[in-house]
């Protein structure tokens, strides 16, 4: 979650003719085929219900959800390198699928060390196609600038030849050019629903958004959403509006841009996850596209 303080929106009404013409289940049939048609990436969501980071992950929920995804995406992404989580890019490698590990950082030093050495562990087996060091560390100011700096640096000299990014924010990389430019790929965040955007300017939204990674990168460097999606059910959020219409609409349009565009996105989520009402509120358990239950909602 990315909300951008004090941000305004102000964009003309993206026209989305083809989708608003139609009808729930030409809706339905569209969401089938693109789905089979496969995507760039999805987040992958581990936990059970009854589960929260912090629990041990089995191998075996691990390995039942990857089978279901599996079809549909080229590449999952992974938000930690402990408590189980180490397993899901061996997993993944199975299923010949391409991984972008995460190592989840924040305010404890002995954690964050664990992540890191878990994360340089699994490159160094051919784990991990894309590594990246934290999720969001700057924007929930668990870490300084200079800290982060210092283990991004430290990760790439441990992994040569693998790409190594930062996760945040897509207009954090703006404003800390030191962890840009340390960085090999961008990995922004990208979320019109934290920003109060009304679904019908979503699209051109998130456009924007990806648009000003790539201005602060240079316009050289390769700019991956990592996250970027709309809930399903749950409490208005000052105009955007969580809805199964809505997040369908979201889903289908993400995707159909990726693939006209050639941009690589990592769609938040594949599975709901209950513990998120915590952090997110109502709307916390309802990302996925598939539900608790593994149960595929659209």
């Amino acid at each position: 979650m990315s909300v951008r303080p004090g941000k305004t929106l102000s964009l003309a009404k993206i026209s989305e003719v083809d989708l608003a013409n139609k009808t729930p289940e030409d809706l339905h049939d569209l969401f089938i085929k693109v789905l089979n048609d496969g995507m760039h990436g999805l987040c992958f969501s581990a936990y059970e219900e009854g589960q929260k980071p912090g629990d041990l992950l089995s191998e075996e929920q691990i390995r039942r959800r990857m089978k279901i995804i599996q079809p549909y995406t080229k590449w999952i992404r992974s938000f930690s390198c402990i408590e189980g989580n180490e397993l899901i890019p061996k997993i993944a490698n199975e299923f010949g699928i391409k991984t972008l590990v995460g190592a989840w950082l924040g305010k404890d030093a002995d954690i964050n060390k664990q992540e890191i050495a878990g994360l340089i562990e699994l490159a160094n087996e051919g784990y991990v196609d894309i590594a990246a060091v934290g999720n969001e560390v700057l924007y929930r100011e668990d870490m300084t600038e200079d800290e982060l700096l210092e283990t991004i640096l430290r990760v790439k000299q441990a992994i040569p030849g693998i790409p190594v990014g930062y996760v945040d924010a897509y207009y954090e990389f703006a404003t800390r050019p030191k962890i840009t430019e340390v960085c090999d790929v961008i990995l922004a965040n990208c979320y019109p629903f934290w920003e109060c955007c009304h679904a019908d300017y979503s699209l051109m939204y998130m456009k924007e958004m990806f648009f000003q990674a790539v201005s602060a990168g240079g316009g050289d460097k390769h700019v991956i959403i990592t996250e970027t999606g709309w809930p399903g059910k749950g409490e208005d959020y000052k105009g955007a509006l969580p809805s199964h219409e809505n997040a369908l609409k979201y889903f289908l349009n993400t995707q159909l841009w990726s693939k006209e565009e050639d941009i690589d996105i990592f769609y938040f989520t594949s599975f709901d996850e209950s513990w998120k009402v915590g952090a997110e509120g109502d709307v916390g358990a309802y990302w996925g596209i598939w539900d608790k239950n593994d149960n595929l909602k659209y």
